[in-house]
């Protein structure tokens, strides 16, 4: 039975860039949401978000190749450079053919079709570049990965809404599984802090309006939680055939030993009842990895800190978990991060993997009234020490995407 091992990660997030910044971020307990100002919000209910504020695409990428690409693929193309180094992975000319990417998006380049739709109105359409859509589609921040890097396995990019972070990773570790790679640079993308995407989130009235206290806004499972905060950023990780990773002398932080999808087949938006497609990808999950729930320390959450979704995740962690429900420790590092949607799952994959090794598990800020319904351990607002042997990551999407994978320690 092949098993599959971490061995590198890279992060851009709203609470750094870089695997340290963000660890040390989220053990703070420091939130990344604050008014908005890359673009005037004056008529938006809604004025805040997580932005990534410090990000220079030329420290990471050539300055011609830069500006062919969004910001999403910008993000990945840097989270994977620090990946990849992390790894210590020399991508060679024998061993590229069975190193694949799957790195997805959510939404994809929505900066650049905004951008080129307003030069359409204003000047015509033959002023618009020749590289719009290759900057625009999801594919390309796995395309780009996989011309930069010189990766020649299997290569795609899956797009399932908020799941799509975690369905990569999961993804790319069935792949390894059956022996088609390995070697997978996996994780989710994220760039749609954008005045379109914005005014649609509003408009679906999905975000915090806590505009005069935005580092308050994101509260997962508090009674006073009034919507997600949006964030962007981007989270990937090299996994590889645990053999493999031995035989060239690779760091191996942790191992995937499960991944568990499911299908809601209930509602656009809203999650099935008492959350029972988020509790089959769980179970599913819990299978594959060969483990009981009592045997799960740490659940990092989907946790939005939206009404129905925390209490729904609350309902299905407490489904399948039974009686392990009163110990298990959850946090949601949306509290800090706000909800980076299809690189959620990247990034959260990360805190759990650093929690697995440090012994510590990040909290949930601004937990301070717990919702009657969302009755248990959220790690309130201090980080804590603890013995973390296998931790659980949930992503759940619009669409009724779940999925779920399970990290043990090494």
């Amino acid at each position: 039975m092949k098993r599959v091992a971490v061995t590198g990660m890279g992060v851009v997030t709203p609470l750094g860039i870089g695997v340290n910044r963000f660890w040390d971020a989220l053990l703070q307990g420091r939130s990344g949401v604050r008014l908005v100002d890359r673009f005037d919000t004056a008529l938006f209910p809604t004025k805040i978000a997580a932005q990534v504020d410090d990000f220079r695409a030329e420290d990471f990428i050539d300055r011609r190749d830069a500006r062919r690409m969004d910001r999403f693929v910008q993000f990945a193309v840097a989270a994977t450079r620090m990946a990849v180094a992390h790894a210590g992975l020399d991508i060679t000319e024998d061993i590229a053919p069975r190193v694949g990417v799957y790195i997805g998006s959510g939404i994809g380049g929505l900066e650049t079709l905004e951008d080129q739709h307003k030069t359409l109105l204003e000047r015509g359409p033959k002023r618009l570049s020749p590289y719009f859509i290759p900057m625009m589609i999801g594919d390309m921040a796995s395309g780009q990965v996989s011309i930069l890097f010189g990766a020649k396995g299997p290569n795609s990019a899956p797009v399932s809404a908020c799941a799509t972070g975690s369905n990569a990773i999961g993804d790319a570790y069935k792949i390894i599984l059956r022996g088609a790679a390995d070697v997978m640079i996996c994780g989710g993308s994220e760039a749609a802090i954008t005045p379109l995407s914005f005014a649609g989130f509003c408009a679906a009235r999905a975000l915090s309006e806590r505009n005069d206290d935005p580092q308050g806004a994101s509260r997962p499972f508090d009674a006073g939680r009034d919507g997600f905060v949006m964030g962007e950023g981007s989270g990937v990780l090299v996994i590889e055939e645990w053999e493999f990773a031995k035989a060239r002398g690779a760091d191996i932080l942790a191992e995937i030993v499960g991944y568990g999808m499911s299908g809601d087949a209930y509602h656009l938006v809203q999650p099935a009842p008492e959350g029972s497609g988020a509790a089959r990808a769980m179970v599913s999950a819990l299978a594959e990895a060969g483990l009981d729930p009592q045997d799960i320390d740490y659940i990092n959450a989907h946790g939005t800190s939206t009404e129905i979704g925390d209490t729904m995740e609350t309902r299905a962690i407490r489904k399948v978990f039974g009686a392990a429900a009163e110990s298990v420790a959850v946090s949601s590092t949306k509290s800090m991060t706000g909800h980076l949607l299809g690189a959620a799952g990247g990034i959260e994959a990360v805190a759990v993997i650093e929690s697995l090794r440090h012994g510590v598990i990040p909290p949930t800020i601004n937990l301070h009234a717990k919702d009657a319904e969302c009755d248990l351990d959220y790690v309130p607002n201090k980080a804590r020490r603890a013995d973390v042997r296998a931790a659980m990551s949930n992503s759940f999407g619009f669409g009724g995407h779940n999925a779920t994978l399970v990290f043990r320690r090494v």
